[in-house]
Order: C-alpha cells, then structure tokens, then sequence
C-alpha cells in the first residue's frame, strides 16, 4: 500500500478547501500517510463568456483532473458531486462519497429576499435548474448568466452588476462567508441538484487507493446521493439541464431505511415544472419510480424542446 497520495483539484478557494479537507480526513484515519495537492486549471475555469449550458456542462470542470488520473498523475480527484455527470467515464468510479453539507441554495442581495425583489430585477445565475425554478415563482425575473469563483460573483453582486445572484448554500459555509444579505431558499422554492452539498473523492476502478478511502465513505448520504444521481441518468439529461433531486431518510422500516426521493425537470423558462415524490428503501428502484412519474407528466416533450 502506498505512503503516498496525490489530490487532483482546481485552484479556486472552493475546490482548494474541499481537497484540503480531504486531505485531513485522510491523515486522521491514516496517520504518517503523506497526501500531496495536485493544482490544476480545467476548460471551465478557462471559459467564463458563456453559460456552462452552451459550452458543455459543469463536467467541464471534471475533465482535467479525470486525466491526471488516468494517466498516473494524480491518485484521487475531489469533487463537489452536483458538478459530476451523472454517468463515470469508464475506468473511474466513485467510491467516496460524503460529508454532505447544508442542500440549499441562496439568494443574495441587498434589496431582500425573492418576493422582496423588485419587478424584472436582475439576477445572475448560469445553472438552468435554479433559472426555471426562480421564474416559475418569479417570471418577471430577468436571469442572467454569473461565471466565476464564489469571491467572483460576489464581487460582482457587490459592484451592482446584478441584483441579486444565487449560490449553494453549502459553499458558502466551507469558506465561512456569513453576509447580512444572504436569504435560503426552501427546497419549496428551489430544489437542489443532484448530490448538492456532497463531496466526492474519484479514482481508477483497478486502484489499491480505494482501502484507504474507505474509512471516509458515509453509507447513508451515498444512498441518497444514488437515488438523485439516478433522475439525471434516468433522464439522459447532464448537469446544464433543469434537473433537480433531493432524498431524505426517513427512518427504518419494516424494508430497512426509508428514503423519500423528489425530482423535478423543468422547462427553460420555467413555464412547466414536472415533480415527482416517491419513498421506498432501494435507491435504485426509487429513482426508477420517480422517473416513472416524470415521464407520465410527459417528461420526453420538455426534454426535447431542452435539446434543441
């Protein structure tokens, strides 16, 4: 067994935090293993003049560091797991997957909150999921596209480029930002992607690393964390699409853990918001079932129109 890791991440203060996160969480479990930080700039981090929907999704941000790890460079990448495809590449896997933060996402914005918000205001946001939900409630909104870091987009909320922006909440806590005009929104309101607030460590399927990530995995948020990955695949749909899934346990059942799974796929301009609500206790079915439910509720018509 090796005395040594290698950590694939991007450089922004986000990705920073969660690989040296990872790395004492290794250390804890293993203590004398030596676990070094790979930093890297990906095609997404490059590509800031346009939404990620229009240059190929947030697996933009994945890509890079995917090949550090195919080619030995790197032994495992930490991701926040609402920006993995919902499909690994072949010869990675996932074997971590945990320490899963608040799921929300916030509002921010000196005006208030979003019904505080004044008619056509401008808020910034490159994440088609939050677009179609904030107009569902809000279609007098004007959502425009927001690049950038957390620091970057606050920077620009701040120099009154735009109104209001929307981030996860959970990023927020890792770099302990606590603003006066942060306002969360209900899952109601905006329901997160799939796997937000979760970290993800990745590696090769055939690496030996994976007895020493072991420790670091946390069953119960994987579980629920399959289920909602399984509404994007279910759905052929990546990360830039209006997906969004939350599972929640519930409790044990006469069948095990109960989880209960909601989804949503919307429209681009949030004229049609398609829910699903199912329980059970096998992640995979559950995800099965709720996108029985999407595709009654006529799932393929708003998928088609949100590909061309």
């Amino acid at each position: 067994m090796t005395d040594t890791i290698r950590i694939a991440t991007r450089q922004s203060k986000l990705a920073l935090w969660q690989a040296h996160f990872v790395r004492d969480q290794l250390i804890a479990a293993h203590p004398g293993l030596n676990v070094e930080l790979l930093g890297m700039t990906t095609q997404g981090d490059r590509w800031l003049d346009a939404p990620l929907s229009e240059v190929g999704g947030k697996g933009l941000f994945v890509k890079e560091l995917e090949l550090a790890l195919l080619q030995g460079r790197a032994d495992i990448a930490v991701h926040s797991v609402k920006d993995l495809p919902a499909k690994m590449p072949a010869g990675l896997i996932l074997p971590v997957v945990a320490f899963r933060a608040s799921v929300e996402d916030v509002l921010l914005s000196s005006v208030g909150d979003l019904e505080a918000l004044p008619q056509g205001a401008r808020v910034g946001s490159s994440s088609l999921r939050r677009k179609s939900q904030l107009l569902a409630l809000r279609p007098d909104l004007e959502v425009v596209p927001v690049r950038g870091n957390v620091g970057t987009r606050l920077d620009k909320l701040d120099s009154g480029d735009y109104d209001a922006i929307v981030l996860a909440a959970a990023g927020l806590e890792r770099l302990q930002l606590v603003r006066d005009d942060a306002y969360v929104l209900s899952v109601d309101q905006c329901l997160p992607a799939p796997g937000q607030g979760a970290l993800g460590i990745e590696c090769c399927e055939d690496d030996p690393v994976q007895e020493l990530l072991a420790p670091l995995h946390d069953l119960a948020v994987a579980q629920c964390v399959l289920a909602e990955r399984g509404i994007s695949a279910g759905l052929g749909a990546d990360c830039s699409f209006p997906v969004a899934a939350l599972a929640t346990q519930l409790g044990t059942g006469k069948d095990g853990q109960q989880i209960e799974l909601r989804a949503l796929l919307g429209s681009a301009d949030g004229s049609r918001l398609l829910r699903a609500r199912v329980r059970g206790s096998d992640p995979v079915t559950l995800a099965a079932q709720a996108i029985d439910e999407l595709n009654a509720q006529g799932a393929a018509s708003v998928l088609a129109t949100l590909r061309h």
